[in-house]
């Protein structure tokens, strides 16, 4: 477990925009979690996002294409198993959520919610960006917990990080039209020059900012990397009716 307190936790969230927490779920929770991964991913089972929906960099075409079938997320984790579901409304979260919000948290279903997956092949490259950019709340102040179901590094696609990049306030030039953070710009590729990556044991949590900018690189090792992401806020931070954020029910933890 993490020498650092809750409260210590909490605070560098606050400060760096995103904390990993080591160790906060046993290697057997992530032994039973991934082998349900394995199974619901080699069924294909619905609901899916396939690498060729989005078109990343390193994606298939389309999904006639070779790899076109290739599974970047198991939809709705919450609903697809109890050891999912059980996860997401775990103690250790919910008196995590609580700390951070000061309210009782909620759990979206809109957003995130995921087995996120990266394939060694035709797993794509996710640009840097800030998850809120889709989302539509009364405020921008989400935390999204990305379990590591195996090592997560470089080589297999982990998660990059700008620490602090939660709090900057950006232009509207500084993202393309697709919302992505722009590589290109001397001034952001300044900023993105500060990113890290931590190295992720499985077991390991990182609590992150939804306006925290991050990426992810492309998987170069044989295996398949598994990833289990939920997003969380406080009850009084409601989705805003009519948007995409409050399509889904939420659920109180």
């Amino acid at each position: 477990m993490s020498a650092q307190s809750k409260k210590e936790q909490v605070q560098e969230l606050r400060e760096r925009g995103f904390v990993v927490v080591k160790g906060l779920v046993s290697s057997e929770r992530c032994a039973a979690i991934k082998a349900v991964a394995v199974r619901q991913l080699h069924e294909a089972a619905q609901p899916v996002e396939f690498e060729a929906d989005l078109r990343y960099p390193g994606a298939p075409d389309s999904k006639h294409a070779p790899g076109g079938h290739t599974v970047r997320r198991l939809l709705d984790a919450y609903t697809r198993d109890v050891l999912f579901h059980e996860w997401a409304t775990a103690p250790e979260i919910k008196g995590w959520m609580e700390l951070y919000f000061g309210e009782s948290p909620r759990l979206s279903r809109a957003h995130h919610n995921c087995m996120m997956t990266k394939h060694p092949a035709y797993g794509s490259l996710t640009g840097w960006h800030r998850d809120a950019r889709y989302w539509s709340f009364g405020r921008d102040d989400l935390v999204s917990t990305w379990l590591a179901l195996g090592k997560e590094t470089v080589g297999n696609g982990a998660l990059w990080l700008v620490p602090g990049s939660h709090m900057m306030t950006f232009t509207s030039e500084q993202f393309d039209a697709q919302k992505f953070f722009r590589a290109d710009l001397p001034e952001n590729e300044a900023l993105i020059r500060t990113a890290v990556s931590p190295e992720l044991d499985p077991g390991d949590v990182v609590f992150f900012h939804c306006n925290t900018l991050h990426s992810a690189g492309q998987n170069v090792t044989g295996d398949v990397k598994f990833s289990l992401v939920y997003t969380y806020h406080g009850a009084s931070n409601e989705p805003l009716p009519g948007t995409r954020s409050a399509l889904k029910p939420e659920v109180s933890i």
